[in-house]
C-alpha cells in the first residue's frame, strides 16, 4: 500500500462552491466530494466536459484558491497557501510581452533570489532544450505560437517543480505542432519523472502522454466518475501510438464513460443559453 509521501499530490475528498456574483445567496458547486491522488512521477491526465471544474482542481492544487472542504496534501504534508513545490503552465499566454525570451524563463529563478548571472546561464541552457537556444533575445510577439509555448515550458522547468500542473496548454496550437509540443513533453518528464497533473478536452492527447486517465463527471457537483490505467508501453510517440489496437481499445472503453458526461454537459450548456 502506497504511503502519504509516495504522493505528490493529494486530493482528499474536497469540495469546491463559489458564490454567484449577481446573489450573495446562490451558491455553485464546481467541484464536490472529490478524492485523487497522484504518485511522484505519475502522469496523470484529467478529462471531462465543459464546465467541469478541471482548471479548478488545478488552481486548487497550485494554492491560488482554497478548497471549501476536505484537505489537499503535497507529499504528505497539508497544502497552506501557493503550492511552492508546483509549476503551473496556463492554457492562456503567461509570457511578459516587454521582457525577451530569456528573461521570461529567468523570471522565476530571479523571484527565488538566483543571482542574474546564474538565472541567465540556467534560462539559456531550457531554452537550448526546448530548442529556443538561438531564440533568447526575441520578444513573445517576434515567436511562433509553438515557440511561446515552448518558452512558458522552459519557465516552468526552469524552477526545477516536483509537481507539474498544466491547462490545456497546448489546445491553441495547430495539430502538427500539438503533437511535436506533446513528444518533447513527454521526453523532458522521462528525463526527470516528475509528478504532472494534465489537464486536457482531447481524449486522444490525455490517453497518448498519460498513465491514467481520470474522467469527470458533467457539473454541477463534479466528481469522478472513472480511473483508468494506461498500460501502452513507453517511450512513445504521440501520433504513432493512436494506431495501436490497444490504444483503440482504451479510448472506446473510455469514452464509453466520457460520451455521456459530454452530452450531459452539452444539454446543461443549451438551457443555460436558452
Amino acid at each position: 500500500m502506497a504511503m502519504p509521501a509516495d504522493y505528490a499530490l493529494e486530493f482528499a475528498n474536497i469540495s469546491v462552491t463559489f458564490r454567484a456574483r449577481d446573489d450573495a445567496s446562490q451558491r455553485y458547486t464546481a467541484v464536490a466530494d472529490t478524492t485523487l491522488r497522484i504518485r511522484a512521477g505519475e502522469f496523470v491526465s484529467v478529462v471531462g466536459p465543459t464546465g467541469c471544474g478541471k482548471s479548478t482542481l488545478l488552481n486548487v492544487a497550485a494554492g491560488l484558491m482554497d478548497a471549501s472542504s476536505g484537505e489537499v496534501r503535497v507529499f504528505g504534508e497539508p497544502l497552506h497557501g501557493i503550492n511552492k513545490r508546483a509549476g503551473y503552465m496556463f492554457q492562456t499566454e503567461a509570457l511578459m510581452p516587454w521582457r525577451s525570451a530569456i528573461n521570461n524563463v529567468m523570471t522565476g529563478l530571479q523571484y527565488r533570489g538566483v543571482p542574474d548571472a546564474e538565472a541567465r546561464k540556467q534560462a539559456q541552457a531550457w531554452l537550448e532544450r526546448v530548442g529556443l537556444g538561438e531564440f533568447g533575445d526575441r520578444y513573445p510577439h517576434q515567436l511562433s505560437g509553438g515557440m511561446r509555448k515552448r518558452t512558458a515550458l522552459a519557465q516552468v522547468l526552469a524552477l526545477d517543480p516536483d509537481i507539474i500542473l498544466m491547462d490545456e496548454p497546448f489546445s491553441a496550437l495547430d495539430i502538427q505542432t500539438r503533437q511535436l509540443m506533446e513528444n518533447e513533453v513527454l521526453d523532458l518528464w522521462a528525463a526527470k519523472k516528475k509528478a504532472v497533473l494534465f489537464i486536457t478536452h482531447d481524449l486522444d492527447e490525455a490517453i497518448a502522454m498519460s498513465d491514467r486517465v481520470v474522467v469527470l463527471s458533467a457539473g454541477p457537483g463534479t466528481h469522478p466518475m472513472g480511473e483508468f490505467e494506461i498500460d501502452l508501453p513507453r517511450p512513445r510517440d504521440v501520433a504513432e501510438v493512436r494506431t495501436q489496437p490497444r490504444f483503440i481499445e482504451l479510448h472506446t472503453r473510455i469514452w464509453n464513460v466520457l460520451r455521456d458526461e459530454v452530452l450531459k454537459g452539452y444539454t446543461q450548456q443549451l438551457k443555460k443559453a436558452a
